[in-house]
């Protein structure tokens, strides 16, 4: 959480297991980053780049915003 109290939240971990239970290695290696990534950002460690928020969307076929929520 950054220190103003706002946080992106994420619905990869549901959005792997509705795919078929894609796992958190196969989608890294769809959009180009190690699966250590894909775990911090799926675990709200870790913000991505816009450029690999837009593939994790891309890969499920679902708009940013349906991924990706900002909370404040």
């Amino acid at each position: 959480m950054s220190p103003s109290g706002e946080r992106i939240r994420n619905q990869i971990r549901e959005l792997r297991f509705h795919h078929g239970e894609m796992t958190q290695q196969h989608l890294a290696d769809q959009i180009g980053v190690t699966r250590q990534t894909v775990n911090a950002i799926e675990g709200g460690k870790y913000s991505p780049s816009l450029e690999v928020a837009f593939k994790i969307a891309y890969v499920f076929g679902k708009p940013l915003e349906e991924v990706f929520q900002f909370d404040t």
